[in-house]
């Protein structure tokens, strides 16, 4: 098993609506996500996650609000730590990204489109205001095997 990477991921929301960008690159390359990447060396993950936002977004915001924690763990080298922040906003004006097509999309319309599987959970978490902890295990074809939001104890596949 490869060392965990650590990132900071923002959910960027306006009303019902989620700014997602549909990813040009590895990993989950096509998929719809929020902003955000890896943490750099003496970089706090709220730091992180400004300096993500700016860079996919050229947006800048310092009022960012702390979600939870994911953690996905598996046999290769997909191991992450993550923690999620949400920002709300009142800007509708779509920005460029060099890293994709930034959308601005309903709950309802997310679940109709590619995202990774965590995600709907997450973006449910944050609707319904309850802070998380959510566990991933992987097998060694990045299934899921097991899902758990440690906070409540509750088994998340069902």
């Amino acid at each position: 098993m490869s060392t965990k990477k650590i990132a900071s991921l923002c959910v960027i929301k306006n009303k019902s609506k989620f700014l997602l960008l549909k990813r040009i690159n590895e990993p989950n390359i096509g998929k719809y996500v929020p902003v955000g990447g890896k943490l750099k060396d003496h970089e706090t993950p709220k730091k992180a996650a400004k300096r993500e936002i700016f860079e996919e977004t050229g947006l800048k915001f310092n009022k960012l609000e702390f979600c939870g924690v994911l953690t996905e763990t598996s046999p290769t080298n997909y191991n992450w730590i993550s923690y999620i922040y949400l920002v709300e906003t009142d800007i509708v004006d779509i920005p460029k990204s060099n890293e994709g097509k930034l959308e601005w999309l309903d709950f309802q319309e997310i679940k109709n489109i590619p995202t990774p599987k965590t995600d709907d959970i997450i973006y449910k978490y944050i609707i319904d205001k309850k802070k998380f902890i959510i566990s991933i295990e992987y097998n060694n074809k990045i299934q899921i095997i097991s899902m758990k939001e440690e906070i409540e104890n509750k088994n998340l596949l069902n």
